[in-house]
């Protein structure tokens, strides 16, 4: 549409001239838009989920089908693979001191078909193909091509005290109608450090998880979570609000120290509905990760629409002595760290409620519990990856994801280096104007 004003200003008539001017340019403000707007067309369909944000600096590597070419994995560092339906096996050099965990996150493409039967299991084994004890560790999917984590682990048992050669074997489960192509794949070995020589780590009884835990009910302040593990948003206490749209899974991490236990809660409240009536059978599902990125509970729910909720059973206490429990809910609580809540809304949500309009999610979490003192270690868990200090709870406080935290840190360090350097260059230019005070006093007292 071709639109067009024509102002006219005649001169000696100041007071009309701007009323008509006044006039023209609202005649402008008023057809311009609308004009822009029947030349951009319909507004175009939402834009997907963002993915998965893999680590910085994650190393590339390749597994092997058998132990012969196992790649050698390094604790501490990030890798990343492809792996379709089958075995990847890994090599790892261990010390005979050190209980030792190995995580894969696999991450299926957004449309990707999976079933109940699907999944991915991390298992540690000897060099004579042993199993270690409470291996594998295994997660399987629902209904959604969500972001998937387990762990296997190397525990000071049997024949797994000893120093070494070991094996971490990767495998991905996929029924015939399931999509077969290679997903990318994130693994991690994280060492945690063995006890002090001389002391075994001493904790309380350990306190069952609690069927209803007691949850907040403030109101919500808005913290909008990540796609992962790596950019996952830092949460305390609190009531929280985010938004999530069908088939999206968004990640926060909430640090628990020794001693502490952690209550968390789901809240999907009412969608916009494209049809008179709806229902996802896994519609709401709340995942709880270790900071090993082992699996610790999960738990789902059915959606209509209308307002769903899913609630987890209470945590035991973290305590060093959990690792020993006879309980599968209590194992997993054995170290202070981050711990990883993922919540996902099922894509069948998508088929009765509208995509663009995301619902919105109230996330209640409560950390309980007196903060003990850490067991004795040879080495600070900090470097390993572990443990709760000032650094983690102040990223809770002002609800930090990774990189923002990262970020932040680079910031202080470079204003540090910055004050150091500052006084630096300061201290050199005085000494250098104290010496060029002294040389001046010596050639004058020369000179007379």
């Amino acid at each position: 549409m071709d639109v067009s004003v024509r102002v006219r200003v005649r001169r000696g008539r100041g007071a009309g001239a701007a009323v008509r001017l006044g006039l023209a340019a609202a005649l402008v403000a008023f057809w311009l838009p609308g004009a822009a707007r029947a030349a951009a067309g319909p507004s175009p369909d939402p834009a997907p989920p963002p993915r998965y944000r893999a680590a910085e600096g994650a190393r590339q590597v390749q597994g092997a089908p058998s132990t012969a070419d196992a790649p050698l994995l390094e604790p501490g560092v990030v890798y990343e693979d492809t792996v379709a339906p089958g075995e990847r096996v890994y090599r790892l050099g261990l010390d005979a001191a050190s209980t030792v965990y190995v995580s894969a996150v696999l991450r299926p493409p957004a449309g990707s078909a999976v079933g109940y039967s699907d999944g991915v299991e991390v298992e540690v084994m000897t060099n004579a193909g042993r199993a270690c004890p409470y291996n594998p560790g295994r997660a399987s999917f629902g209904r959604d091509p969500v972001p998937l984590a387990a762990a296997g682990q190397r525990r000071l048992e049997e024949e797994c005290q000893g120093a070494g050669t070991y094996y971490a074997k990767v495998t991905r489960s996929a029924a015939k109608d399931s999509d077969r192509a290679a997903w990318p794949v994130e693994l991690l070995v994280l060492r945690e450090p063995a006890p002090a020589a001389g002391s075994a780590p001493v904790s309380p009884p350990p306190v069952l998880p609690s069927p209803s835990p007691a949850l907040p009910g403030t109101d919500a302040v808005a913290r909008t979570g990540g796609t992962g593990f790596n950019d996952a948003r830092a949460l305390g206490s609190g009531v929280w609000r985010d938004d999530l749209r069908p088939g999206q899974t968004r990640f926060y991490r909430v640090p628990l120290d020794w001693g502490q236990r952690l209550a968390v809660g789901a809240e999907i409240a009412k969608a916009r509905m494209t049809r008179p009536s709806g229902s996802a059978p896994d519609g709401l599902t709340v995942s709880l990760y270790a900071p090993y990125r082992g699996l610790v509970d999960s738990g789902d729910t059915s959606y209509d629409g209308q307002q769903a909720a899913v609630t987890l059973p209470g945590t035991a206490p973290v305590a060093y002595a959990n690792r020993f429990s006879d309980r599968a809910e209590v194992r997993p609580l054995r170290v202070a760290g981050w711990y990883y809540v993922a919540v996902t809304l099922g894509g069948k949500v998508g088929e009765f409620t509208e995509d663009a309009s995301p619902v919105p999610l109230t996330l209640r979490v409560d950390v309980g519990g007196v903060r003990a003192p850490e067991p004795a270690y040879r080495e600070g868990l900090a470097a390993a990856g572990f443990g709760v200090g000032a650094a983690e709870r102040a990223a809770a406080k002002e609800g930090l994801t990774v990189p923002e935290a990262a970020a932040r840190e680079g910031d202080r360090s470079l204003m540090r280096t910055v004050a150091g350097a500052g006084f630096g260059t300061g201290a050199l230019l005085l000494l250098g104007l104290g010496g060029w005070f002294l040389l001046s006093r010596r050639h004058f007292a020369g000179g007379t």
